[in-house]
């Protein structure tokens, strides 16, 4: 895999991760709320996605390998997280990706968006996504963030524990959960807080936009409810919504095989 530093607008440094064909059609993977570009190892390790697309992955800002700086203003301004896509995009040299956001990507996503407009971008597939900020759109798995915002060790590591498991319905092998629970306490309270804390306001944008939209939910998601993803297929014109039944919050992770293959029909078909 190889790895690329890239600095955002604001002078923040995001890591970023490319693997695959570098021919390939191209994919720009953003993770969610607390965790990071290794969210994405079931698809960077398919060798039928490898062969065929180039994936690139990064960071958020305060997550992961990148800068975390602890200046309130630096996650607050909607514009800089839609700088940090559009610095990798440019960054990284690609010319139309697809772009797969999970579950707090939808926020970032949606940023870029009304940033930059389609123009850039072949279509977009929101995972688990944040769409709307309406609370009747949010799982009960999220009364876990208080002790995640924690500066108590004990209280922070059971939280974060506790909100990992809440993300699959599927469970990860103890391996895998160790890495994840790992990454995922890089992360320092302070910044979790302030990342939480930013308004989301996207009702007028989903009608605008004008690229093909996959909409990937689980039906047992316990943090984004499914009605989530069917409000983004009744707002999105055009938007197709994929349920993913007996699946949590990471249908990527628990379904790869499914999820991996829908993820290639819709990157082809978006890129014709």
């Amino acid at each position: 895999m190889k790895a690329l530093s890239v600095t955002s607008a604001d002078g923040v440094r995001l890591a970023v991760h490319e693997t695959g064909n570098p021919a390939g059609l191209e994919i720009l993977l953003i993770h969610g709320f607390n965790q990071s570009h290794l969210s994405w190892t079931k698809q960077f390790s398919d060798p039928n996605l490898s062969s065929e697309f180039r994936m690139v992955a990064f960071d958020l800002r305060g997550h992961g390998a990148s800068d975390k700086p602890l200046d309130p203003a630096c996650y607050a301004d909607n514009a800089r997280w839609a700088a940090d896509v559009a610095a990798v995009i440019a960054t990284a040299g690609l010319k139309r990706p697809v772009v797969v956001g999970w579950s707090y990507a939808g926020r970032v996503i949606t940023d870029y968006l009304r940033a930059s407009g389609t123009d850039g971008i072949a279509g977009v597939n929101f995972v688990g996504a944040v769409l709307s900020g309406d609370s009747a759109f949010m799982g009960p798995g999220r009364s876990h963030f208080g002790g995640m915002l924690n500066e108590d060790l004990a209280t922070n590591i059971a939280s974060t524990a506790r909100f990992v498991r809440t993300c699959f319905e599927r469970q990860p092998t103890v391996d895998e959960f160790e890495t994840i629970l790992a990454y995922n306490m890089v992360v320092p309270p302070q910044v979790r807080k302030l990342v939480l804390g930013r308004s989301l306001n996207t009702d007028d944008l989903l009608a605008k936009i004008n690229v093909p939209v996959l909409l990937s939910y689980g039906a047992k998601d316990q943090l984004i409810l499914p009605a989530m993803g069917e409000h983004g297929a009744k707002h999105i014109p055009g938007a197709k919504l994929s349920l993913y039944e007996g699946i949590g919050h990471a249908p990527f992770h628990e379904d790869a095989a499914r999820f991996n293959s829908e993820l290639a029909a819709f990157v082809r078909a978006a890129q014709r």
